[in-house]
C-alpha cells in the first residue's frame, strides 16, 4: 500500500521515470526537436541533412526529410545539380534540383494520408528558406521551431505580415 510521501517507486521523486542521479526527462521542444534530428539522417542531399516534425497537441502527425521525390534518383546515388537564383536584396539563393525540403515532404506526408495540420506547430532542423515559409504560411502552421539558423534575415518579413512565430530551439546533444 502507497503512504502518502512516502513514494518509492520506480518513477523515482519527480514522477517522469528518473531516478535520483540520472538526467531529467526532455521537455517537449527537446524533444520533438530531437525527433527532428533523428529524421534529418534519413536525408539524401549531400548538401545538408534536414529533419521536420509536424505537431499538434503534443503529437506527431508527419515527418521529412530532405532527398528526392519517391521514385527518382537521390543526391547521393546521383550528382547533385545547382540552380541559383537572386533574392531582391542580390543575395544568391543555391537549391539542389533533385531535393524536397523536408517540410515539403512532412506536409506531402500529411496529404498522402489525410492527415489535417491546420493549426500545427513544425519542428525543423533549420529555419526554413523564403520557399517553404510561403508553403507553412499557406498550410496554416502556427509556429515554425528550428534549431540552426539559415537565412533568417530573408523570411524576417513574411514571418512579421503572416503572424507565423519563429522560435529558437536547440535539441539536447547527448
Amino acid at each position: 500500500m502507497h503512504e502518502e510521501g512516502n513514494h518509492s517507486c520506480c518513477c523515482g521523486p519527480s514522477g517522469n521515470g528518473d531516478s535520483a542521479g540520472q538526467e531529467q526527462r526532455l521537455g517537449w521542444h527537446e524533444y520533438f526537436m530531437s525527433v527532428a534530428h533523428l529524421i534529418s539522417r534519413r536525408a539524401t542531399c549531400t548538401r545538408g541533412h534536414i529533419g521536420a516534425v509536424i505537431v499538434r497537441d503534443h503529437n506527431i502527425l508527419s515527418t521529412g526529410y530532405n532527398g528526392a521525390p519517391s521514385g527518382l534518383p537521390h543526391c547521393n546515388e546521383t550528382n547533385c545539380r545547382i540552380f541559383r537564383s537572386t533574392h531582391p536584396d542580390g543575395t544568391v539563393e543555391e537549391n539542389c534540383v533533385n531535393t524536397i525540403h523536408a517540410e515539403i515532404n512532412a506536409i506531402a506526408q500529411a496529404a498522402k494520408h489525410g492527415v489535417s495540420i491546420k493549426d500545427a506547430d513544425i519542428y525543423i532542423t533549420a529555419s526554413p528558406c523564403i520557399h517553404c515559409l510561403k508553403v507553412l504560411i499557406n498550410v496554416g502552421i502556427r509556429t515554425i521551431y528550428y534549431d540552426k539558423p539559415y537565412k533568417i534575415e530573408h523570411i524576417s518579413e513574411l514571418l512579421r505580415l503572416s503572424g507565423v512565430q519563429l522560435v529558437h530551439v536547440t535539441a539536447e546533444k547527448s
